[in-house]
């Protein structure tokens, strides 16, 4: 496998379920039928993090048939803040998820298991060499240790990961349509971000992620 002094690292992560919602779905969630780049990505981070580096996802490989469910869901309407939550506090009053409730579908992902494939990019204040924080991620991965649990898009979809198999990925091609690349954010702090996407398509079950510069 490639995991080693040289080459991209490699994870394989699987789960009972998984739900890589659409974007373009404004009230139900709809999954894509592979996993996403940046759900990848996170997926890395919960695993191993650190401030002098960032990941850079090449490969999602998909190892179990894709198959979908749907779900009904007791959701609330008011995205909850924590400026909210002080006003509270000062001046009375609060939060009551019966009056806010709303049945919402999930079209999710049943049985999913995925091979990522990844490069460690340095930043440039980071002084160590790459091969230390290899060499950290996987042991990390053998010993299945994690700084949180990682999920599969949605945080009540657990997963578990595990040193990368030679598992055949499906036999799929597909066009998957606009997919997110990554999201470019403001420099002046104020969370404010302009989403970046590429044309996604699954070649014999494995979905490519392309450079960073050929987001559209």
């Amino acid at each position: 496998m490639p995991n080693g002094r040289d080459g991209p690292l490699q994870v394989q992560v699987w789960g009972d379920y998984a739900c890589f919602t659409r974007p373009e779905m404004k009230v139900e969630r709809v999954s894509y039928p592979v996993m996403t780049p940046s759900a990848a990505r996170g997926v890395l981070e919960a695993i191993f993090w650190k401030p002098e580096f960032n990941w850079r996802v090449r490969e999602i490989a998909v190892l179990k048939p894709v198959r979908f469910f749907s779900i009904l869901r007791n959701e609330v309407n008011t995205r909850q803040s924590e400026r909210a939550a002080r006003g509270w506090m000062t001046a009375g009053g609060g939060f009551f998820a019966e009056e806010d409730r709303a049945q919402r579908h999930t079209l999710a992902l049943r049985d999913v298991a995925y091979r990522v494939t990844a490069d460690i990019e340095l930043r440039e204040h980071a002084t160590d060499n790459i091969a230390k924080y290899r060499d950290q991620f996987q042991r990390r991965v053998e010993r299945g240790q994690c700084f949180a649990t990682p999920y599969m898009g949605c945080r009540e979809f657990s997963a578990t990961f595990g040193p990368a198999t030679e598992t055949a990925p499906i036999d799929v091609t597909d066009d998957l349509g606009m997919m997110l690349l990554d999201i470019d954010y403001a420099k002046d702090g104020s969370g404010r971000g302009t989403p970046r996407f590429f044309r996604a398509r699954l070649e014999g079950g494995v979905l490519r992620v392309p450079d960073e510069k050929e987001g559209e």
